[in-house]
């Protein structure tokens, strides 16, 4: 099998699959987020306890590049400190902008989008959630200890 036949199928997976894909009413942090262009819509919840990503998940619907970014991402954050969930996901817009090439061991599934970048009108659609989750996380250190908040 390819190497793109593959990436394919991992995208496929959690485009069918989504992992983490689910409301929490608990989170301490939300944000949504819309792609108008295309309708990919995406809400990212996110636990944040001691400066680390606890829990993280999302709902929204769309193409299978935007929810299979999102699952992706719930996996890939899921644990690091916020700074080490920022700097992935600066890393990632980094891939999609073809600046940054992957590191498997760091990017894990999200390496199968690095394909994307050949299809510029596709690459909003993987950044959707990211954009999300950086905005969900902006202040979280101090939101860590507030209410929810959309």
């Amino acid at each position: 099998m390819a190497l793109e036949d593959l990436y394919k199928e991992v995208i496929l997976d959690h485009y069918k699959n989504p992992r983490n894909k689910r409301p929490m009413p608990d989170a301490a942090v939300t944000c949504s987020r819309n792609n108008p262009l295309c309708g990919d819509e995406i809400t990212v919840f996110a636990t944040i306890d001691g400066g680390t990503v606890t829990d993280v998940a999302f709902q929204g619907q769309g193409c299978s590049i935007s929810q299979s970014s999102a699952s992706m991402l719930t996996e890939a954050v899921k644990g690091r400190s916020v700074g080490d969930a920022e700097h992935l996901a600066s890393d990632f817009r980094g891939m999609m902008a073809g600046e940054v090439e992957p590191d498997e061991d760091e990017f894990g599934d999200l390496v199968a989008l690095k394909g994307v970048v050949k299809y510029p009108i596709r690459i909003k659609c993987a950044v959707l959630a990211w954009d999300v989750l950086q905005d969900a996380l902006s202040g979280a250190g101090e939101a860590a200890a507030s209410a929810p908040h959309a």
